[in-house]
């Protein structure tokens, strides 16, 4: 019977591996699909953009001018790993009334678009959004990553540094980091294919960053976030948000937040 129970044991602990190992981005990945109305049905002045990813697909995107006094600043918004651009449009437009032009991603699977997210193919996504800024003729780009998004545009900073900085919203130090936080019973380093390794990568810039941090976020541990500023290689700036969490409205579109990003499109060195 013991050896029954163990064999038993053993072939749950298989079963609950594999399961974890093969389903993983179903966790990591939650997009709201689509149809998403067209831009101007949602934010005024705005319209549909389209991103051409180096490994051909074509994704949907927003763009929204710059309202009243113009700072010059295109800011590129990666967003977090749940939802898709129209959440993020409160967001575009308090960037906008500051007088920042911003382009709103979705990534591939997100949004109606096509392809499967995977640390990969979101690195190129984040490059075709580049890329797609450059053609509209921005030159003083910032980088506003929220949550997972964070990760994304960190990860592009170390080949195409921002001169108009990075922001970084709730970032986590890397995802086997959070994984472990809710996942404690599973070997995650082993099992992830997909790693996110923000610390490593702002140690490879020098562009100026703000850490953006929720004291009582419950889905990414503030002392990852603190983490990633430690790291940072450039001027840093860290705002803490007391008692504000994950996905409260200060860290989704507040004006604390909001004030941040213009620091940062003022200070812009290019």
């Amino acid at each position: 019977m013991l050896v029954q129970v163990l064999v038993g044991i053993v072939l749950l602990v298989v079963v609950v591996l594999t399961l974890a190992y093969v389903f993983q981005r179903r966790l990591i990945y939650l997009p709201t699909g689509g149809p998403v109305p067209p831009a101007a049905q949602v934010l005024a002045g705005a319209r549909d953009v389209e991103l051409h990813t180096r490994d051909g697909l074509t994704l949907a995107a927003w763009y929204v001018p710059a309202r009243g006094t113009d700072t010059g600043v295109s800011v590129l918004v990666a967003s977090g790993n749940g939802g898709n651009r129209t959440m993020r449009a409160p967001l575009a437009a308090a960037l906008a009334d500051r007088g920042m032009s911003v382009l709103l991603i979705d990534y591939r699977g997100y949004g109606g678009n096509p392809g499967s997210p995977s640390e990969e193919g979101l690195a190129l996504d984040a490059r075709a959004g580049l890329d797609r800024l450059r053609a509209l003729g921005a030159e003083k780009i910032m980088y506003f990553g929220e949550s997972l998004g964070s990760a994304v545009v960190a990860e592009l900073a170390t080949e195409h540094p921002p001169c108009a900085g990075m922001l970084l919203r709730s970032p986590f130090s890397e995802l086997a980091d959070t994984a472990r936080e809710h996942y404690p019973f599973l070997p995650v380093r082993l099992l992830l294919k997909d790693r996110f390794r923000v610390v490593d990568h702002v140690r490879r810039t020098a562009a100026p960053v703000t850490v953006v941090i929720g004291t009582e976020d419950e889905v990414v541990p503030p002392w990852q976030s603190r983490a990633v500023a430690e790291a940072a290689a450039g001027p840093v700036t860290t705002i803490e948000m007391p008692g504000v969490g994950h996905n409260d409205p200060e860290l989704l579109d507040g004006p604390r937040l909001v004030d941040a990003a213009a620091r940062l499109a003022r200070q812009a060195t290019c």
